[in-house]
């Protein structure tokens, strides 16, 4: 099950935490949402669960397709948060963390009264239409707790069926491990790249060190691989190399869209992790 006790914690700061994350996340950015009482700016094909008040019957009797309009308003971006659900997070208590990291900032934005959505993802994405208020948090939370971590991470693949859902601009988080190929992973930031995109890599501290004290069996839990390893000084070093590499690659394609990333390790305190992020976020719009 998925601690959310920590959501006391999210309260007893609330005021030092809602304040920044109104400022890093909010402003005078406008984006284009459904609304209602305004002007329509632009027109979509009908999909399930539109609201039907928002079809034009106009439109409907000369193409005779439905349509809905949606309106320009003045408000906070609508949040999505995609979490990796491939077998690779079944590490120790990786997973639980992220979903921790995911169910934070959900409920940040549900104390604000604002839209969002949590999507799961592997080698296919589960896709849910963004909503409010905290009877949907209680629902994703049921959701998290009941999700199964299967098979590879396909990053291209889910994050292009993701972006075709997106509406407009919005405030985008990616918690993974990013444990993927590096091509596939930069594909994914550049599709996602208009948007507020911020990406969290959720790691054990063992995957950061390799500190596994002499021989050691590894276990690939995507493939089921087995190797058997002496981690020797040598071969961590290559191995830290390695690994600083490819978040060196991340880092850059994220500062080439704008986007931020951060990675943490499962033994810092959940609270620190979200504040860190939350606070970046602030720094970076002064």
């Amino acid at each position: 099950m998925i601690d959310t006790s920590f959501f006391k914690e999210l309260d007893r700061f609330s005021f030092m935490v809602r304040k920044r994350v109104s400022t890093a996340y909010s402003g005078s950015r406008r984006s284009i949402l459904k609304g209602r009482g305004m002007e329509p700016v632009s027109y979509r094909e009908y999909t399930q669960g539109d609201d039907f008040k928002t079809i034009d019957w106009k439109v409907y009797g000369r193409t005779e397709k439905l349509y809905v309009k949606e309106f320009e308003e003045e408000k906070s971006l609508t949040t999505h948060i995609l979490l990796d659900t491939s077998k690779s997070m079944d590490f120790r208590n990786k997973f639980e963390y992220a979903a921790m990291m995911a169910l934070g900032f959900a409920y940040l934005v549900t104390k604000d009264n604002e839209k969002f959505a949590v999507a799961t993802f592997g080698e296919e994405i589960n896709i849910t239409k963004p909503k409010r208020g905290r009877k949907y948090l209680s629902l994703t939370i049921d959701l998290l707790n009941s999700t199964q971590l299967l098979g590879k991470t396909r990053f291209d693949y889910c994050m292009e069926k993701y972006a075709s859902v997106i509406r407009s601009r919005s405030l985008v988080f990616i918690i993974s491990d990013f444990m993927a190929d590096i091509e596939a992973i930069r594909n994914s930031i550049f599709r996602l790249g208009d948007n507020e995109l911020v990406l969290i890599q959720v790691l054990d501290p063992l995957e950061k060190n390799l500190d596994l004290g002499g021989e050691a069996k590894l276990i690939d839990l995507e493939t089921d691989a087995k190797m058997d390893i002496y981690t020797s000084p040598r071969l961590r070093a290559e191995y830290q190399k390695r690994l600083n590499d490819h978040i060196a690659k991340i880092k850059e394609t994220c500062i080439s869209v704008g986007a931020d990333f951060h990675t943490v390790t499962t033994d810092k305190p959940i609270f620190d992790s979200i504040f860190e992020v939350v606070n970046s976020r602030e720094a970076g719009h002064k």
